[in-house]
């Protein structure tokens, strides 16, 4: 473990007493002999590889270092990127980026499609979902999508659902869909209510602005990376067959990669 790291730690549980920071993970490059992570032991490998679909690709971008927050009050999460930039020693930073999201229209995606319809509602189905039961830790997607505003303003809505599988007021999931669709996609079949093979819980916010960029920070929980690479397959057409998600369409993906966020007992270690 790296000691200036847990200091780090400790610095930003101190400097919030009365804040939650939702995760933190650190770990040295994938493609590294030795694997360091704070606190926990992952027991699967997570590493992400590059994908390319007849639709896009889906770039690994890699990361050591991955900070999950969320605050009613967007200042203090401001705040918490100063502490841990300010506390990080002088030039062991080679880059940075901070993304804040937000609330849109009371849940939806900037498409304008209710975003995690299909998430476990209760905290112990989420937990079944998302926590490794041997670890206590869990596994974790992030990407970053940039949508396309000009394609989604033009589109008909019925083109629109069609490449997302549901309709867009009530997230109502349509009876007959495309095997293209983002739902066929995600469930491994386009069966009206086809039983999923993999679940994940999704935490993904809207992000960005109309001066520069905007999309979907895409955040995933799962006890295990498989559930990932299930998905991500099915959107590039590497699985099972060559079709890829009709959701790449209006989105293009520009980074992404896995961590493993240990559990709390495994942070209070270094607080």
């Amino acid at each position: 473990m790296d000691p200036v790291l847990a200091c780090v730690i400790t610095t930003v549980f101190s400097s919030f007493p009365q804040y939650t920071i939702a995760v933190f993970d650190c770990r040295i490059d994938s493609d590294c002999d030795d694997i360091t992570t704070i606190g926990g032991k992952p027991k699967e490998d997570y590493n992400y590889p590059h994908r390319k679909g007849n639709l896009g690709e889906m770039p690994s971008s890699g990361g050591d270092v991955f900070i999950h927050a969320k605050c009613n009050t967007p200042s203090k999460l401001f705040e918490l990127a100063q502490v841990v930039m300010k506390n990080m020693p002088a030039n062991s930073v080679e880059s940075f980026e901070d993304v804040y999201s937000f609330v849109y229209k009371n849940g939806r995606d900037l498409s304008g499609f209710i975003d995690g319809t299909e998430n476990a509602a209760d905290e112990e189905s989420r937990q079944n979902i998302a926590v490794d039961k041997e670890t206590g830790g869990s596994y974790v997607i992030t990407q970053k999508w940039i949508h396309d505003l000009q394609v989604i303003d033009k589109e008909k809505d019925k083109t629109l659902e069609s490449w997302v599988g549901r309709s867009r007021p009530d997230s109502t999931e349509l009876s007959r869909k495309s095997i293209t669709s983002h739902v066929a996609r995600m469930t491994g079949g386009n069966s009206w209510q086809q039983a999923k093979p993999v679940e994940i819980v999704r935490q993904s916010m809207p992000f960005g602005s109309l001066s520069s960029e905007a999309g979907l920070f895409f955040i995933g929980y799962a006890a295990s990376p498989m559930n990932f690479e299930f998905m991500l397959d099915r959107m590039v057409g590497a699985r099972d067959d060559s079709n890829c998600d009709d959701i790449m369409r209006l989105s293009k993906n520009i980074k992404g990669t896995y961590w493993y966020f240990p559990g709390a007992d495994e942070l209070k270690k270094f607080t």
